[in-house]
């Protein structure tokens, strides 16, 4: 198999896409009436500006990332996998819960435990619309919404019923785990946690298997002609299934990182949409794992720096309005690298010889 080359267009439109929205960010930044350079400044130093904000930083791009690379690995395969919010919440309970059940066991043995209920969990809900997108062909978009509602409802249910946290002040949250079996905080005072190894290690082996190997060929060929890589002898119901359960036991895995790493405890706020986002960058990325990885910290950038715009003054909806059209002008950079490679094309047909009338017909 012939290797494509690196896309180095590509690039180059993501660039001028993010030059672009930064600078209509600047634009409403001068129309409300504040300093863009003030802006932009109070953003870096609220991103950079200590060591906690670049641990909580860091935390947000590796959720921002796993989410990302989630719906990747549906997306490969040519589904499209809207459920990661539910796979997430649902990991993200039942690891939590795993920990309550296991408070007098080993920690290494109580993270295992946990991790393996999140990835099955997740795994496992994200099955079903697999199963029924490869067996009768329901569309996997409208079952992973419906699924996301059922999921949350559950979750409610749990949360405020039969896994009720004993604090009754507290709503909508379970048990706690005990402190000995968090993951390791490596920043103090940061939500930064040794999960970001694991998270490094699974975005290169998703990146080395997408990018390098046969089965990574395998998905690649069956989202881009399924009916093809049918008659080539690719078992295509099999390999749609298989991603979409990894990018459910990911989108799980991501729920207990949440609560072992970030939150320790399970509550309705454990995520805010944070698969959304995570989708939404995978589009932005055209679906590629190391644009994602990017992209990931780009927005985590802009999200964790904005919380210094209060302390100048700057309401924290401008930072809304920029993040909105900073994910407008990057989401055209698709259309800025069409009309760079129609620019080429003429450029090209300009350049060479005309042939009409060139020679004699022997």
């Amino acid at each position: 198999m012939k290797r494509r080359p690196f896309d180095t267009r590509y690039l180059l439109s993501l660039a001028i896409s993010v030059l672009a929205a930064l600078i209509l960010g600047a634009l409403i930044l001068l129309l409300a009436g504040f300093s863009p350079l003030k802006a932009y400044g109070a953003i870096i130093e609220g991103a950079f500006g200590n060591k906690r904000h670049i641990g909580d930083l860091l935390e947000y791009a590796m959720v921002l990332c796993l989410c990302g690379l989630a719906c990747v690995l549906g997306a490969k395969v040519g589904i499209f996998n809207v459920g990661g919010e539910g796979q997430l919440i649902l990991g993200a309970i039942f690891a939590c819960q795993v920990g309550v059940w296991m408070k007098e066991q080993p920690g290494w043995l109580v993270l295992l435990c946990a991790a393996l209920t999140a990835m099955a969990i997740g795994g496992l809900y994200a099955f079903i619309p697999g199963i029924l997108k490869v067996k009768v062909k329901v569309n996997e978009v409208i079952t992973t919404i419906m699924l996301n509602t059922v999921a949350l409802s559950l979750c409610q249910y749990l949360a405020k019923g039969p896994w009720k946290n004993p604090n009754k002040n507290m709503v909508a949250a379970t048990g706690q785990p005990s402190p000995e079996h968090w993951l390791t905080g490596l920043i103090p005072g940061s939500k930064l946690s040794t999960a970001i190894f694991t998270a490094a290690a699974l975005t290169f082996l998703i990146w080395y298997i997408l990018s390098k190997t046969s089965v990574g060929y395998e998905m690649k060929l069956t989202g881009q002609n399924p009916r093809f890589a049918f008659f080539s002898g690719i078992k295509t119901d099999r390999i749609i299934l298989l991603s979409m359960i990894l990018s459910g036991a990911l989108c799980g895995l991501v729920g207990m990182f949440r609560v072992y790493g970030g939150e320790h405890i399970y509550k309705s706020s454990i995520s805010n949409d944070y698969y959304f986002e995570g989708l939404m960058l995978a589009m932005i990325a055209a679906y590629q794992p190391l644009p994602v990885v990017g992209l990931s910290l780009f927005f985590a950038v802009l999200k964790i720096g904005a919380d210094e715009l209060q302390y100048i003054g700057i309401p924290s909806q401008i930072y809304q309005i920029i993040q909105t059209v900073v994910i407008f002008a990057m989401a055209a950079q698709n259309s800025i690298l069409s009309m760079l490679q129609d620019r080429r094309k003429e450029k090209t047909a300009v350049k060479a010889p005309s042939r009409k009338g060139g020679g004699d017909v022997e």
